[in-house]
């Protein structure tokens, strides 16, 4: 089966950061050149991560230090995105929040005041240190008729001893006794593209999103209405691809293979995709 690109220019990227532009905290080949081709060509672009733990601040030091220099505010997570779901749904509302400094900052900047207790959401993100103290306390807050939002449904995160819990896995708990799904609002959910593409002023008509999994980069853009770049350096291997039911518009070994194509001038190739 052949995926192409078709005749539309592409003025702005999105991509994945984990997978795409690092590995554990190691620039993949052809990352710092990615960016710094955007930059040189004027392009707009945004850096995405399910990742709630870290600020962008926080995001944009790990990146200079694997050699990959941009600015905090061309990065945007869950956590931001979450944040600003939020508080378009109910400004100036309360939340209690199980996260790090990457989702009580957002959640904080975005109007919200955080509390224990008679508040209007439970807001579920990643962190390290989840206590059983803090997972009873919104238990019983969501059975009070808190809504339950999480950042994220990835039920493991990557490190370099192996899989470790994540957001995804602790709102199965939380599911598991109250009965409630949370709204998760990060990828595959294409509100974290919409939400990105309204930031830079964009359209996804003109935007292509470069991810490493299929289950929520590319799902993801192909829900905002985004052509999609899937690249091999991460979780999606090429025998999985065509398991799904969708397809990505393009697939490439790295993200090395897309700064030629960020000028406009190099033809986008299309790809054969074995159907066994």
């Amino acid at each position: 089966m052949t995926t192409t690109f078709d005749d539309r220019p592409v003025s702005t990227w999105l991509t994945d950061m984990d997978g795409v532009l690092v590995h554990e905290q190691m620039a993949l080949p052809g990352a710092a050149e990615f960016i710094a081709e955007l930059q040189r060509c004027g392009r707009r672009f945004l850096v995405l991560t399910n990742n709630s733990i870290f600020t962008p601040r926080d995001l944009r030091a790990r990146l200079a230090r694997a050699g990959i220099d941009l600015e905090e505010n061309a990065i945007w997570t869950s956590a931001l995105a979450t944040a600003q779901f939020l508080s378009e749904q109910s400004p100036g509302g309360s939340a209690y929040v199980i996260g790090e400094a990457g989702l009580t900052s957002a959640m904080h900047e975005a109007g919200f005041i955080l509390s224990d207790t008679d508040v209007e959401f439970v807001v579920l993100g990643e962190t390290r240190t989840y206590s059983f103290e803090a997972i009873t306390r919104a238990i019983r807050l969501i059975g009070s008729g808190a809504k339950f939002i999480a950042t994220n449904p990835d039920v493991t995160g990557p490190s370099p001893e192996g899989p470790l819990p994540a957001t995804g896995a602790v709102a199965a708990m939380i599911t598991a006794a109250t009965g409630i799904q949370p709204y998760y609002v990060g990828k595959p959910n294409p509100l974290m593209m919409r939400t990105a593409l309204n930031r830079i002023e964009a359209h996804s008509e003109t935007s292509v999103m470069i991810g490493d999994r299929m289950d929520t980069d590319v799902k993801s853009g192909l829900e905002a209405g985004m052509r999609s770049i899937l690249v091999m350096t991460g979780s999606t291997r090429p025998e999985e691809i065509t398991r799904f039911p969708y397809r990505p518009s393009l697939v490439l070994d790295g993200i090395k293979d897309v700064v030629p194509l960020i000028d406009g001038l190099t033809p986008l190739p299309s790809v054969e995709l074995d159907e066994d």
